[in-house]
């Protein structure tokens, strides 16, 4: 009986509180005029089992989305506007932080990285800068900076992609091996950040989601954005025997008719697989 009273005295007392929290979640206003589902009750939908025996013709692709780009502009949306949608650089470099994405030094996956150096490798880090006399103008010695991690310097991501035809199902299809975030430094041109394996990735970019420029009330996660391939980009390297990126052996107008030729060629194999 004992027990009974001390049971009720304590739901007694726990009612005010507890119609306190609900009322101050409730002073927040609902920004719009529907709840939205949460993006992280998202899953990602796995790929079907492709067997090696299947597989009747496969190339390697590595190409480049570069943000500045019209159909690229979502990459780089850092509004505040919509509170839960950031730009595709935060996503990875907080995935990269929190530990849920693991990052490489190389697309092979050979040896890891982490937030730190990738941050390193985008200029974050502590520099000496001169120190000025504010009344005259004069160097009067220096001091230590930290300078933090600059997401706006990501103008480029690099993409490790696999073409193939199945067998089986006749068809052309795509999967994306690997992406790195490229920082543009003045001197040394493009760096990749880290590489990160798309299976590993995937868990992550489902659970964020992209603005649509066309329409607010649909929304998609960065992984539709990719299984969907709604980017532009442009073909920097095939697989090849000397292992060399288009830069390496065309310029100018040629080096972009070759990247044409190859996208050209994967596109043929396709279209052949119904030419009878």
């Amino acid at each position: 009986m004992k027990t009974i009273r001390q049971f009720l005295l304590f739901i007694v007392v726990s009612l005010p509180f507890v119609a306190i929290a609900q009322q101050t979640n409730s002073d927040k206003p609902l920004d719009g005029f529907y709840e939205r589902v949460s993006p992280m009750e998202r899953e990602v939908i796995p790929y079907d089992h492709i067997r090696e025996s299947d597989v009747f013709w496969h190339r390697r692709v590595w190409r480049v989305i570069d943000v500045n780009e019209k159909m690229n502009f979502p990459f780089q949306y850092n509004n505040s506007d919509w509170l839960d949608v950031k730009p595709l650089i935060v996503v990875l470099m907080d995935g990269l932080k929190s530990g849920e994405i693991t990052g490489f030094n190389e697309d092979n996956f050979k040896t890891k990285t982490d937030f730190q150096e990738a941050s390193k490798r985008g200029g974050a880090g502590y520099d000496t800068v001169p120190k000025y006399d504010p009344s005259t103008g004069e160097v009067i010695g220096d001091t230590v900076v930290y300078n933090d991690f600059d997401n706006s310097a990501v103008k480029r991501y690099r993409i490790k992609e696999d073409w193939f035809i199945d067998e089986e199902t006749s068809t052309m299809q795509c999967r994306i091996i690997a992406i790195a975030p490229l920082y543009k430094d003045e001197q040394l041109g493009d760096i990749p950040l880290f590489w990160a394996a798309y299976s590993d990735l995937r868990k992550v970019l489902v659970k964020n989601d992209v603005f649509n420029p066309k329409n607010d009330a649909i929304r998609f996660s960065w992984d539709d954005l990719f299984e969907a391939r709604m980017f532009s980009s442009y073909i920097i390297k095939e697989s090849n025997v000397f292992d060399r990126k288009i830069s390496e052996y065309s310029s100018g107008i040629d080096a972009l008719m070759e990247s044409e030729r190859i996208k050209s060629d994967v596109f043929e194999k396709e279209h052949n697989m119904w030419s009878f």
